[in-house]
């Protein structure tokens, strides 16, 4: 089963964000909980909810895909952004309960030259503070391309952070996969994707990637920028995201588009991976 998506804005909730994702012949999608650079979160509605458990239900949706805002820095060298990250990602976790069985990304941060080991400790510890709030949320961290001070660029210190977390359910915290991030942070995965995805199971362990964001890269490999292209567009190139997609490794795992589109280039987008799908 191919579930696909893109991200949708909330602010209809979540039975709109439903139906549209059905309009694109999507059944999966992406969100923000509240205004991406961090602002307050609308409230959740129980009626809302319930209506769109029901549509899910119904049409055989896939898990979705909540994003923390991008302000959001559990590894700041300002203690004041740290508290930020910790207080809206407890909060976020809190609201995610309301669609209990369903995924939370975030991006692991920036140093801003404390170093990465300074980082990753920071990061584990605000990890260790708001994992119990995920009774029924998968947290994931988000690969990342290594622009400026960025951890999460290489699988190992993913592994680091992951390893070093010491939570009551250790299965709560994965990974979400962007494709242009790490073809951006020089994994090829256009001509040596079994190599990549080996090399992620030897260090992370694919049982832990549980979400992919699917976007072309406007620059070349290797390049730690992190600029998504549309399908095809890119450097990476629409036969080697098809053969992502249709990578046995990666059948059931919710796939999401981040690419420069409004909703028509979303829904060809979808309507051309849908075609190109053969796993099923």
């Amino acid at each position: 089963m191919l579930y696909l998506g893109c991200h949708l804005s909330s602010a209809g909730g979540f039975a709109a964000m439903g139906k549209t994702a059905l309009r694109l012949n999507a059944n999966t999608f992406q969100f923000f909980l509240r205004n991406p650079r961090g602002g307050a979160a609308k409230d959740i509605r129980a009626d809302d909810v319930r209506e769109f458990i029901a549509l899910a239900e119904k049409n055989g949706f896939g898990k979705i895909l909540a994003h923390a805002p991008y302000t959001l820095n559990p590894c700041s060298k300002d203690a004041s952004i740290r508290e930020f990250a910790r207080n809206v990602f407890a909060d976020d976790l809190k609201r995610m309960e309301n669609i209990p069985g369903n995924l939370y990304n975030f991006h692991p941060g920036s140093h801003v030259g404390q170093g990465t080991a300074v980082a990753i400790s920071q990061i584990v510890e605000i990890l260790d503070e708001v994992m119990p709030g995920a009774a029924h949320t998968t947290v994931l961290l988000e690969t990342m391309s290594g622009k400026g001070s960025e951890v999460g660029s290489t699988f190992a210190e993913l592994a680091e952070i992951i390893s070093r977390a010491k939570i009551n359910a250790p299965e709560k915290l994965g990974i979400c996969l962007d494709t242009c991030h790490v073809f951006s942070a020089g994994y090829d995965i256009v001509n040596n994707l079994d190599g990549v995805l080996a090399e992620f199971d030897r260090t992370i362990g694919l049982n832990r990637l549980h979400a992919v964001h699917l976007n072309d890269s406007m620059t070349e490999f290797a390049s730690h920028k992190d600029r998504h292209e549309r399908l095809g567009h890119g450097t990476i190139g629409k036969e080697a995201l098809i053969r992502f997609i249709n990578h046995p490794a990666l059948k059931g795992i919710p796939v999401n588009l981040e690419t420069p589109n409004e909703l028509p280039g979303y829904a060809e987008e979808i309507a051309i991976l849908r075609q190109s799908y053969t796993q099923d």
